[in-house]
């Protein structure tokens, strides 16, 4: 399942494999981890459609999930959630946090663009 392209019937299988996050207590506060993304989703979104990168809360929200999924998992869930539109502003982000992998299953990763934009605001990010 780690190596074969994410399905939605395989989606929360994989999530539940790969987190690790010691003080969760339930699968409530699990579901809670993974509406992040649906955040960064949102973000991405208001990004795409307004010019408005809320780029320090983006970076707070896949940091926090890559502590819960890994670098690499993570990359995986969020170019499997988030629509192909938005994976440049993403795989911009990604980029940055030198969290991007040269290879997932569920996009070929070298065909989609980095918006130079993006990556010029996150380089005065401290």
């Amino acid at each position: 399942m780690f190596g074969e392209k994410l399905t939605s019937d395989t989606f929360i299988m994989f999530t539940m494999k790969a987190y690790e996050n010691p003080s969760c207590v339930g699968f409530h506060e699990f579901k809670e981890d993974l509406n992040r993304i649906k955040y960064i989703k949102r973000l991405l979104l208001k990004y795409k459609k307004d010019q408005i990168l809320k780029e320090r809360l983006l970076l707070n929200h896949i940091i926090t999930l890559q502590n819960m999924f890994g670098a690499y998992n993570i990359s995986r869930i969020l170019f499997f959630k988030i629509p192909s539109n938005l994976h440049p502003y993403l795989k911009s982000f990604l980029y940055h946090l030198n969290y991007l992998p040269s290879y997932i299953p569920e996009v070929n990763i070298e065909t989609i663009p980095i918006d130079k934009n993006i990556l010029e605001i996150l380089k005065d990010v401290k």
